[in-house]
């Protein structure tokens, strides 16, 4: 029996009602590979999408970042627990302490506590990301204590990338594709824009518009800068985890890669609770579900893999209510294939409860939230930096209301979906999947 027969139909509906310039869908089910692509690649060339389409595929990259440590790992070349600098002697941060505390283990589970959203431009030379690591010793803030919270962290998996091409010589870009992208028969994958140009590429869209932008810089690469790929590639990376590494990982791998390392503050019963060794870990309808999310100039990468019912699912999008399409795709296809009811997102209740006294200018390098009680809630301006209009970031004023205690739900939609926040430490922290300090 062909896999899910349906998919074009979901992919085709769910991009029409989330309008999505163009999207494709890759299942790993039953030793079977169902795919499907909908809509254009670019609405200003009207290319169509397809299968084989590759789409910026942004921190879903950070799982094949986590690999590549784990090898060396499993050869003994690098201990979890150690320090960074035994390894890479010039990483370093603003907080010398931190500098010298934060182990392996700190960056691949976002808790090494420092400003996580560095995206300097440093060219597109080998050494942009060594330029990035002479950047954080001086910009990279302390923002608590490494080990102590979970605070997601684009700059520590430029670190893991700098530490394995020192380790494998050569560039983060090499050691991936000597040791991940060739063992595995990858064929639809980029690195850079001119490799990408070969493939059927999607461009990222804003409000309907074509972004100006089509890739971030280099110097993020190992966080998920710049790769792009066909949603077919991550099921083949996703099989070869379940397969325990098929030869490409040491034997299990991918059940420590699983393991809890950290909770998470509660963001819903769809959010991950926790996060294992470079994957997000979920607990949907009682089945232990494995990921990464993606997103960049305008595109979105939603990967899960099943561990227990031998599903591997990818979807991207590049436009539109992306996070919505997402999981419209997402939650059709687990039903079908793992028999799993995927929880809903959270959602502004009929009668929200009192709110909290919180307020306060909250800040990190990707923009400020000034947050104001007022009556009801809370009224929350989100401010990006300078420069970032380019990347469709504009400012913008949203109302939250309570859900539970120290969590609060937007009253408006963002990209389809009500976008939530959470208050830590009475209020000395705000959290979006990110630590943010009061000021």
């Amino acid at each position: 029996m062909t896999l899910l027969p349906a998919l074009q139909d979901w992919i085709d509906t769910a991009a029409e009602r989330h309008g999505v310039p163009g999207a494709a869908v890759a299942v790993g089910a039953a030793g079977e590979l169902a795919e499907a692509a909908t809509g254009v690649v670019n609405r200003a060339t009207g290319v169509a999408a397809t299968p084989d389409s590759v789409f910026q595929i942004g921190s879903v990259t950070k799982v094949w970042t986590a690999a590549l440590v784990l090898q060396l790992a499993g050869e003994g070349r690098i201990d979890l627990d150690a320090p960074v600098r035994r390894y890479l002697p010039e990483f370093g941060v603003a907080d010398p302490a931190a500098s010298a505390a934060v182990t392996v283990r700190h960056l691949l589970t976002h808790t090494g506590g420092f400003d996580g959203d560095l995206f300097e431009d440093f060219g597109r030379g080998d050494d942009a990301v060594g330029r990035l690591l002479g950047f954080m010793r001086t910009d990279a803030r302390q923002v608590s204590p490494p080990g102590a919270m979970f605070s997601y962290c684009n700059s520590g998996y430029v670190v893991l990338g700098a530490l394995v091409a020192r380790l494998r010589g050569g560039t983060w870009e090499s050691a991936l594709r000597e040791h991940l992208i060739e063992p595995l028969g990858v064929q639809h994958m980029a690195l850079f824009a001119e490799e990408a140009i070969l493939f059927r590429a999607a461009a990222g869209h804003r409000d309907g518009a074509l972004l100006p932008r089509w890739q971030l810089p280099r110097s993020n690469g190992p966080a998920g800068s710049t790769p792009a790929a066909a949603m077919r590639e991550l099921v083949r990376f996703g099989r070869m985890l379940l397969a325990d590494g098929a030869g490409t990982l040491p034997a299990g791998t991918f059940a420590a890669m699983g393991e809890q390392q950290v909770g998470l503050p509660g963001m819903g019963a769809r959010a991950p609770y926790g996060w294992g060794l470079g994957l997000m870990l979920f607990d949907w309808d009682g089945v232990p579900v494995v990921g990464h999310d993606g997103s960049t100039l305008g595109q979105r990468t939603c990967w899960r893999v099943v561990p227990g019912r031998d599903v591997v699912v990818a979807v991207a999008a590049n436009g539109g209510d992306a996070p919505a399409f997402l999981d419209d795709v997402v939650d059709a296809v687990l039903a079908a294939t793992a028999g799993i009811r995927v929880p809903a997102r959270p959602v502004p209740p009929a009668r929200p409860g009192p709110a909290a006294p919180a307020g306060g200018r909250y800040s990190s390098p990707t923009g400020t939230y000034d947050v104001r009680p007022v009556a009801g809630g809370l009224e929350v301006t989100f401010e990006p930096p300078p420069g970032f209009a380019e990347l469709g970031e504009e400012p913008a004023t949203m109302l939250y209301v309570p859900l539970d205690g120290d969590l609060f739900v937007g009253v408006s939609r963002d990209e389809g979906v009500h976008p939530l926040l959470r208050f830590l430490a009475d209020g000395r922290y705000l959290y979006t999947m990110r630590v943010l300090p009061r000021a």
